[in-house]
């Protein structure tokens, strides 16, 4: 550690080194300090390691501090503000144990690594559903509806947070509908963390839940033939509920799962002629009845004009 590697250093170095504020400096240092690790303080001098002290070495081969810088910038891109500082601030710590000639390797890589995507942010700090997951404690959540843009107060029980199509996803047992739910993390516009602990709940499976929400029972299956370029978007858009691929000439056939027809004929017209809907035939003439409704909507104001 930095600690190890000089005589004496003051808060400001370290606070730039890592570039982190003295006062998150102030709050590692005590942390260190309640650990057993022996640290002098000498005001106007700076902060050490009692002398004949030595940390224990923290050894990284080249592939796993690579692996960590990756894991670090994809975890950057995928949280928002509340996790993404304490991300750096970690990798900067990594950074300092690692021998002079690995640092350079690792801050090299890191400076040609870019990581683009859709930023995660929402009124609640993702660190703060964390917690509650980590502590196990039961969550009071004023909650905004996707369909009406209404909100609602609910106590929820916290059983995982998942990330998918792009989003974090708070799966939880929600005590006003008496069952498991789903919520959106950017849709929670207030979070309370209450002292009452969650009651252990051994009957339930994660992955049986995702697995049964993305292939629910009374889903259909549609059968498409997209473009191969189109393959990235559907993927992104519809990865949970995708069920098979299979490459043929002129496109890539897909089967997925799907509960809204409708919203799902009106996501297929939006790709044009580089889609084709194979089954079901209701899929079907629901995309055609979307585009002339499209058609007629847009006749209609163009002879308003």
């Amino acid at each position: 550690m930095l600690l190890q590697s000089r005589r004496v250093i003051t808060a400001a170095e370290m606070a730039e080194h890592f570039e982190i504020t003295e006062r998150t400096v102030y709050r590692d240092l005590a942390a260190l300090g309640e650990g057993g690790v022996p640290i002098v303080g000498e005001p106007g001098v700076g902060y050490s390691l009692m002398r004949g002290y030595q940390l224990p070495p923290v050894m990284f081969s080249t592939q796993e501090a690579f692996a960590l810088v990756t894991g670090g910038m994809l975890a950057e891109r995928m949280t928002d503000a509340s996790v993404r500082e304490p991300i750096r601030t970690a990798l900067g710590k990594l950074a300092a144990v690692l021998p002079a000639d690995l640092q350079a390797r690792v801050h090299h890589l890191r400076d040609a690594m870019q990581v683009h995507g859709r930023t995660v942010s929402g009124p609640v700090p993702l660190s703060r559903v964390q917690m509650a997951m980590a502590e196990r404690r039961v969550m009071q959540l004023r909650y905004t509806e996707a369909a009406r843009g209404e909100t609602s107060r609910r106590e929820v029980e916290p059983l995982g947070l998942v990330y998918y199509l792009d989003h974090w996803h708070l799966i939880a047992w929600c005590r006003l509908r008496d069952d498991v739910r789903d919520f959106r993390v950017d849709r929670i516009a207030e979070c309370e963390l209450l002292a009452e602990p969650t009651p252990p709940r051994a009957d339930f499976d994660l992955a049986a839940y995702l697995a049964k929400c993305h292939h629910p029972a009374d889903a259909i299956t549609a059968e498409l033939v997209f473009h191969p370029r189109l393959m990235e978007t559907v993927r992104r858009n519809w990865g949970p509920a995708l069920r098979e691929e299979s490459h043929e000439a002129g496109g890539v056939r897909v089967r997925l799962s799907c509960s809204e027809v409708t919203y799902l004929a009106r996501w297929l017209l939006g790709l044009g002629d580089k889609v084709r809907v194979i089954a079901p035939e209701s899929l079907r003439q629901s995309v055609v009845q979307a585009a002339w409704a499209a058609i007629a909507h847009h006749a209609e104001k163009k002879a308003a004009c």
